[in-house]
């Protein structure tokens, strides 16, 4: 997961730091723009909205606030940790492993929704006042260059100009790591008290062991982990595969007990409207439920231009039906990619009853509504790629059915 947008929008309050709470109706938070009203019905306590700006690093700041919130959840300060920090081991153990492998793995700057529990599992953490990984004259992270010099740096190292790979590549690719995002600290004072990262991640009142990957395709078999095949998955991350109705009965269960959900998902759906707020799965008109003048019309509309009507709404629409079959389908034809990771914290509805989930996102707060989404059933439905939760989110009449 890699993707980022610089998009701007009507600058709105940021509805960071609910109470998890289930509210009646009649006093839920409202929110609506154009055609669109929407009620928060679930709301999950979270941390502010960050910016990710020009890095494909999403699913860093997805973890890292969905592991903001766990701690909040459980007991602890709210708290903004250094995304940059896990990015740095993170880019530091992918080169490890492109080199051990001659070359034929992906080296890049996405990653999936464990790495940032494997970081803090591995490597601790640190509060972002402490690393902000800016060190290359921006006050916004932007990874293009960095990226380039590393990926250069290492497709030298494979072919092996001398023979045989040196003992110096490592100490050079670390070198440009510390140019551009700082050296790591080993040491660091935070509110008066002396820690390393290790023993502040140690000081914070999550387990990384706690937490579950879910998924739910039919190309493995339901109840047992598997391995998402997916480029950026580069630890060879394993879900437990559940069916479709399950999966969402794990988000639902999560967020009316107040539990975040970290979510990786298809963004590049023409149906993701991130300026107006809202993604949807359209099922757009049939010809066989038209007559007269729109019958005439819709005849004279090429494939292309029907599908851009399909996707020109304003309001709520008709959407499609996702199965466990069609789900799969998406993803063997390869139509849903591994794009983008977010966190799930709400439940909504708009006018209509209709229900979404209410997103978090990390393309900044310059948007409609300060940098959340409102994301259909459907939309979830068919795009989810995975999510993670904690294990006490689970159902118990799901989690028994887990083979492990």
């Amino acid at each position: 997961m890699k993707h980022f947008l610089l998009l701007a929008g009507a600058l709105v309050a940021s509805t960071a730091g609910w109470a998890a709470v289930t509210a009646p109706a009649d006093s839920a938070a409202t929110d609506s723009v154009k055609g669109f009203e929407f009620n928060d019905i679930v709301k999950v306590k979270t941390t502010s909205v960050k910016d990710q700006n020009k890095s494909g690093t999403c699913w860093c700041f997805a973890g890292t606030s969905f592991l903001e919130d766990e701690i909040m959840r459980q007991g602890g300060d709210s708290l903004d940790l250094s995304e940059m920090f896990t990015v740095y081991h993170c880019y530091d153990a992918k080169a490890d492993r492109f080199v051990r492998n001659y070359g034929q793995v992906n080296f890049a700057q996405g990653g999936s929704l464990i790495d940032v529990l494997w970081a803090f599992r591995n490597f601790g953490a640190v509060p972002e006042e402490v690393y902000t990984g800016l060190n290359y004259g921006t006050d916004k992270h932007a990874h293009y260059e960095l990226e380039g010099i590393l990926t250069g740096l290492l497709k030298t190292v494979v072919k092996k100009p001398d023979g045989k790979v040196s003992t110096a590549w490592k100490k050079a690719f670390n070198g440009v790591q510390d140019a551009y995002l700082g050296q790591l600290p080993a040491e660091f004072t935070y509110k008066g008290k002396k820690y390393t990262p290790k023993s502040f991640a140690a000081s914070l009142p999550v387990n990384p062991d706690d937490y579950v990957a879910v998924s739910s395709f039919t190309h493995h078999p339901f109840y047992e982990e598997f391995v998402l095949e997916v480029p950026d998955n580069w630890l060879a991350g394993r879900y437990m595969n559940v069916p479709l109705e399950e999966m969402k009965a794990i988000v639902d269960n999560a967020l009316e007990k107040g539990f975040p959900v970290n979510w990786a998902a298809d963004v590049s759906e023409k149906g993701f409207k991130w300026t107006k707020g809202v993604a949807l799965m359209p099922k757009g008109k049939e010809e066989g439920d038209m007559t007269g003048t729109e019958l005439a019309r819709w005849t004279t509309l090429s494939d292309k231009d029907r599908q851009q009507e399909k996707y020109n709404f304003e309001g709520p629409v008709e959407e499609e039906t996702v199965t466990q079959q069609s789900r799969q389908e998406m993803f063997d034809n390869q139509s849903t990619t591994d794009d983008h990771g977010m966190e799930i914290v709400g439940i909504a509805t708009d006018q209509n009853g209709n229900r979404y989930y209410k997103v978090k996102n990390s393309w900044d707060s310059n948007q409609v509504y300060g940098g959340y989404i409102y994301v259909s059933e459907p939309f979830f439905l068919a795009k989810t790629m995975g999510l993670v939760v904690h294990k006490d989110a689970i159902p118990k009449n799901i989690a028994k059915k887990f083979k492990k």
